[in-house]
């Protein structure tokens, strides 16, 4: 609601400071990085309960991330790349947060496993969607939704028997293989994104031009920043 309301007077506000940024040289991408960071020390201080520690940390993860904006425009360097980068990197700082509200909350590494799993195993369908909506490709990885529902189907069946922790390894085996998925996509991604020429304002989708034209179809990304202002 707020993004929506807010978004032109914010991205008017900050056209002076992405200029003033991009004077000293640094990258949209930086920014996007460090927000990422950031993102993931906040999570380790709610987790260790230093509280206000955290507060701060969300608010300059915040700044950066509403500062990749203005200074990807400033540079005149808007890219498939960099929404992929700043897409998936909010998505990823979302994770760390409310993973170190969930150790706070429920001081239960079990608990906190679950949610990780859950965050991680949609992960990689976001990447993938996030990708074919800038018109790339990123399909494929050791953990898809197949082999996850596999290990864990087969883990609860195994559990019903023995008495050793083989739920939690198996939830250990999803987290690392997921995340590893996550990363496959990401790199692929990245790789396609990077060939991309400059985008003046919007991501293009690409038409495949090998199929009639009765049978293309392209998402809708018309009105779509290449880097968004942050969620307000």
């Amino acid at each position: 609601m707020l993004d929506g309301r807010l978004r032109v007077g914010v991205e008017r506000g900050t056209v002076p400071i992405g200029a003033a940024l991009r004077r000293t040289g640094v990258t949209p991408d930086q920014l996007t990085g460090l927000g990422l960071l950031l993102a993931a020390a906040a999570g380790v201080a709610v987790a260790a309960s230093h509280l206000i520690l955290a507060a701060f940390l969300i608010g300059f993860c915040g700044l950066a991330d509403l500062l990749d904006g203005p200074v990807a425009k400033a540079r005149g360097s808007a890219s498939f790349r960099g929404a992929f980068f700043d897409s998936v990197a909010d998505r990823v700082s979302d994770v760390f947060m409310l993973a170190g509200v969930a150790l706070y909350l429920g001081r239960s590494h079990e608990a906190v496993l679950v949610l990780g799993v859950l965050a991680a195993s949609m992960l990689p369908s976001y990447v993938r969607a996030k990708a074919e909506t800038l018109g790339l490709a990123a399909r494929g990885g050791f953990m898809e939704r197949a082999e996850r529902m596999i290990v864990l189907g087969v883990a609860i069946f195994i559990q019903a028997f023995v008495s050793a922790p083989v739920l939690l390894v198996a939830l250990w085996l999803i987290l690392a293989l997921s995340l590893l998925t996550t990363g496959q996509r990401f790199v692929s991604g990245w790789r396609q994104a990077s060939t991309e020429p400059v985008m003046a304002s919007a991501p293009v989708p690409r038409v495949d031009r090998s199929r009639p034209a009765r049978e293309r179809s392209t998402p809708h990304l018309a009105g779509v920043p290449a880097r968004r202002p942050g969620d307000l």
